[in-house]
């Protein structure tokens, strides 16, 4: 017999699609809460029944725990599962569920008010001996005595809200004035997130490794560790991938950090699934930063090298079973690293993107894990995280891991939004992440002018040439040979191509090969085998052109008949139209505030608009010096992408 009948998933996108995985396989029927914004949502699609509770605003709908209360009386709902963001670790929901009879699926609610507030984590910790970063362990109440702490602690330091996690309300500074900014940032964000914009501040620890602990309790007082998860590479305090196990750690560290998380619990008295997330220097000295009192976004990869299900286990355990093993039970089995795969464009920015995915197809292969939230056709909206999926990989050992995780990211087909995927695979086939030189700042190292794609080598180029040229030839009716010149930039690569029955053969320099594909014109990736090496590119006609995208690099080739390159050259690009009178809106989203007014004379840098998306506010600076000529937007607009908020003169 499943542990319950019905269980509601407070929760929405890949995070309630993964619980009903479970669920579903436990035989539980699940329901799902949708706002109006995801009434077509795929993980309404996917439950059994769905009901509505309220606009799109997470504040009117995910976040209201009334109608999260009320949405289980009416379904009939014996238990809630609140997945991880919204209400997952805010103790009123538990509370609210036990009056009604209904069990929540997560820790005491004691346990996460005391775990889940940063600063009352900290004093656990230290009251029961785990090493902590030093800082503020109250509540920093303005600037001013922000600048107080930072000066006693020395800079730089780090604000963090303290009701949350996830990246949200968290701010990095080094002087006085950039506190001051941080600190009405980091507490509208805070805000904005968890309903919260209370503060607390630490000492930033340059060049750390973020490692955290995952813990597992029963109500029985019975609490072990699942091992550690190195999350080391972020981008604005938000995990990018995550793996396990670290490759930093060594036998001894990792027994001692999982003692330690295991003690914290236990002095928390604490059931349930959560994640000690741990800073870590260089000598491995490790501090105790949080405590998670949820299920992580990132938790495949301990499922995978452990071979448990966390959403199971947490369904057991509020169920009111024992844990059904021991620590020294627990195994640690290859290797396992995880992509997020964000709708942003790393491009601009990394600014949130939001839209209809015209064409969207998940890779799939051995040893390949797909958690996704979405569905070719669905909309991203622009009210919560931008999540799109999550790609996982195992394998025996670390460095085939990588390769099959940046082999599925080529084949992982998203189009009609900007996405990561570039990013995602150029940091996989980066030296430094093969190496496992890894530290939070790895992103601002790798690429500390931003990311525009990677530059392929002369074997890339030429191996996309190929793919080119066969992809022409495929979408060519006939069979005969064809004389074709591909340009990629500014370089030719002639080919005799001629089609056959399973691929394209394909002669270069009086050398032939055989390209052996499955690919039909239309597909949005291609497999080709050529030789004994094998690849993956995106590949999209546009007109003239084809783009193709693999390991971070993508490729503009244009397939031509040879005689015709040297009069494409000849033809000199259009300049783009000049907007740098204009401030538009970098994505669609909500015009938070307006810095100045017209007529003011402004610097570059100078902060003028700051545009809420995505739950994370977007500071539009101004590009050069100048003057204000007027304000076309008010606070409170909402914006499309390249809407007009005010114009230079």
């Amino acid at each position: 017999m499943p542990p319950f009948k019905k269980i509601l998933i407070a929760n929405r996108g890949e995070i309630a699609c993964r619980i009903m995985r479970t669920t579903k396989r436990l035989g539980i029927a699940t329901v799902a809460v949708y706002s109006e914004a995801d009434a077509d949502a795929r993980h309404v699609r996917e439950a059994d029944e769905a009901i509505a509770i309220g606009p799109a605003p997470s504040a009117q709908s995910y976040l209201d725990v009334r109608k999260i209360v009320a949405a289980c009386r009416t379904s009939g709902a014996q238990a809630v599962h609140p997945g991880y963001g919204f209400l997952s670790e805010n103790p009123a929901l538990p509370r609210a569920l036990a009056k009604a009879g209904i069990t929540f699926i997560g820790p005491d609610p004691a346990a996460m008010a005391a775990m889940g507030d940063k600063i009352a984590a900290k004093r656990i910790a230290v009251k029961a001996g785990v090493p902590t970063v030093p800082g503020e362990l109250g509540v920093i109440k303005d600037a001013k005595a922000a600048i107080a702490v930072a000066r006693r602690i020395k800079y730089p330091v780090m604000l963090k809200a303290a009701a949350g996690g996830g990246g949200k309300g968290m701010r990095i500074a080094t002087s006085d004035a950039e506190l001051i900014e941080a600190f009405q940032r980091a507490s509208g964000e805070a805000k904005t997130a968890f309903g919260d914009a209370r503060l607390f501040l630490e000492k930033f620890i340059e060049e750390p490794r973020h490692i955290e602990i995952q813990v597992l309790g029963d109500r029985r007082g019975n609490v072990v560790h699942l091992f550690e998860r190195e999350c080391s590479i972020q981008r604005r305090h938000q995990k990018v991938i995550e793996e396990a196990p670290s490759p930093f750690l060594d036998a001894k560290t990792r027994a001692r950090m999982g003692a330690a998380a295991v003690a914290l619990a236990k002095a928390a008295k604490y059931s349930s699934a959560g994640t000690v997330e741990f800073i870590v220097d260089k000598k491995r000295n490790f501090y105790f930063l949080e405590m998670n009192t949820r299920l992580q976004v990132e938790h495949p990869v301990t499922e995978l090298v452990t071979g448990l299900d966390l959403v199971e286990l947490m369904i057991r355990i509020a169920a009111g079973e024992k844990l059904p093993f021991t620590q020294k039970d627990l195994k640690l089995a290859g290797s396992a690293i995880e992509a997020r795969v964000y709708a942003e464009d790393p491009r601009h920015g990394f600014l949130p993107s939001a839209g209809r995915l015209v064409r969207y197809a998940e890779p799939v292969g051995d040893g390949v894990r797909v958690d996704g939230g979405v569905y070719e056709g669905a909309e991203i909206p622009i009210f919560y995280d931008p999540m799109i999926a999550k790609v996982a990989a195992h394998a025996t050992r670390r460095d085939a891991a990588a390769t099959r995780l940046a082999q599925a990211l080529d084949g992982f087909v998203v189009i009609g939004i900007a996405h990561n995927v570039d990013f995602l695979a150029a940091i996989l086939r980066s030296p430094r992440f093969r190496a496992g030189k890894l530290s939070t700042d790895f992103v601002a190292h790798e690429f500390p002018a931003g990311f525009d794609g990677t530059k392929p080598d002369r074997a890339e180029s030429e191996l996309a040439a190929l793919a080119a040229a066969a992809a022409q030839t495929l979408a060519t009716p006939g069979s005969a040979p064809q004389s074709l010149c591909v340009m990629i930039g500014r370089d030719d690569y002639p080919v005799v191509a001629r089609r056959l029955a399973d691929g394209v053969s394909l002669t270069r320099n009086r050398r032939q090969q055989i390209l052996r594909t499955e690919w039909q014109p239309g597909q949005p990736a291609m497999h080709i085998q050529l030789g004994k090496s094998a690849a993956t590119f995106r590949i999209e006609r546009r007109g003239l052109f084809w783009r193709l995208a693999r390991g971070g690099a993508s490729f503009e080739a244009m397939v031509v008949p040879c005689y015709a390159t040297a009069l494409l050259r000849r033809l000199k690009p259009k300049p783009p139209p000049a907007r740098s009178r204009h401030l538009l809106s970098p994505m669609p989203g909500l015009l938070v505030s307006i810095a100045i007014d017209a007529g003011q004379e402004v610097k570059a840098g100078e902060p003028l608009a700051v545009v809420e998306a995505m739950k994370m506010e977007n500071v539009l600076r101004a590009e050069r010096d100048g003057r204000i000529a007027r304000i076309v937007a008010k606070p409170g607009d909402s914006l499309a992408v390249d809407q007009l908020i005010l114009e230079f003169e």
